[in-house]
């Protein structure tokens, strides 16, 4: 007798409909459910589990288009016999944890709609774990993605060990690295002048201001593209604006009248905007500036919103997951974005 037990997880980030897509998956895959069972309808799953109609109906059009149930007209949904339950295995290699990344994690995931099974590892920019980590799978994969932020003094070290993976087996997301050849697929930032056509973008909002200084994290222990400081040189230059670049918002750093700040690392962006509410003379958004690099939520609700520029990391991993369903690799420039809000 069939056993149709739906798993669903209400604290889980994965969106229902998804839930439903892996949940009757399972079922499958340990026996309860067989070819030719028929299924709840659309309408009696979404009664009896409390479900929108609308996530139901999702569902079942993955499940559809994916070949592993089938509907026949006035009798309802059944397990097909041509269902294709495998899926992509990947290895999915980050510097590090942050609030974007997850993004781009549950991006790629959503986008897949249960067709991956996907092993996750973070190196921390180190090269020896990068190393590790890939010794350490030695199982074959159908997909190597990798944020390739390295360490300065084992960049190469780390480039040649991702020379040697299958290249058409390989995407890079977020930094183009250079020596990597061939037939691979690649979502990617263009650090320099993405900071350059923002700041362009946002010249007349700048123009109020007498200086623009940089905060970038020179001896951060996740090192950020120096292509941004050239970007932010670039365009410092060219529009004659006085400029500074300094590595962080340290102690005896008191911002003062007439500056803007375009910020990378949040820790400075707290530092900033707790040294500026000490000067009952200074006004965020009027005389004094606040450009932060990368959209969190956290910028968007602070008093007054935090103005950013940002890669859309969503479409990243959407990107990446097309990539992989098409099984077509491009070499694809993510978008870049300004998001004006009041700090500026």
């Amino acid at each position: 007798m069939m056993k149709f037990d739906l798993y669903m997880d209400e604290r889980s980030s994965v969106p229902k409909y998804i839930q439903i897509v892996k949940s009757i998956k399972s079922m499958i895959t340990v026996g309860n459910l067989k070819y030719g069972d028929k299924i709840p309808s659309i309408n009696n799953l979404s009664a009896e589990y409390y479900l929108s109609r609308d996530t139901v109906e999702k569902a079942y059009t993955i499940l559809k288009n994916q070949g592993i149930i089938e509907s026949v007209r006035g009798k309802g949904f059944y397990i097909s016999h041509h269902s294709d339950l495998s899926k992509f295995k990947i290895l999915l290699l980050f510097n590090k944890l942050s609030a974007y990344k997850k993004e781009i994690y549950n991006s790629l995931l959503i986008q897949m709609e249960d067709r991956a099974e996907v092993v996750f590892q973070v190196y921390h920019c180190e090269y020896s774990l990068f190393k590790k980590i890939l010794d350490q799978q030695k199982e074959s994969y159908d997909y190597y993605i990798i944020m390739p932020h390295f360490k300065k003094d084992c960049e190469q070290k780390a480039i040649d060990l991702i020379k040697q993976l299958p290249k058409e087996k390989l995407i890079l997301l977020d930094h183009q690295i250079e020596g990597v050849n061939g037939y691979f697929g690649s979502v990617f930032q263009d650090f320099k002048m993405d900071i350059y056509m923002a700041l362009k973008q946002l010249k007349s909002k700048l123009e109020k201001y007498q200086k623009l200084i940089l905060v970038f994290p020179f001896h951060s222990n996740y090192p950020y593209p120096e292509q941004i400081l050239l970007g932010f040189k670039k365009f410092a230059v060219e529009e004659n604006f006085d400029f500074e670049i300094i590595p962080e918002i340290s102690a005896d750093r008191n911002p003062a009248k007439g500056e803007a700040y375009v910020i990378i690392e949040e820790n400075d962006l707290v530092n900033l905007i707790k040294k500026a509410r000490q000067f009952k003379d200074l006004v965020i958004g009027k005389n004094l500036g606040i450009l932060s690099y990368n959209e969190t939520p956290l910028k968007e609700v602070l008093q007054k919103g935090i103005t950013v520029i940002t890669t859309d990391f969503s479409a990243m991993g959407k990107l990446t997951a097309d990539m992989i369903l098409s099984k077509e690799g491009k070499k694809i420039k993510n978008e870049f974005k300004v998001i004006v809000r009041e700090s500026l």
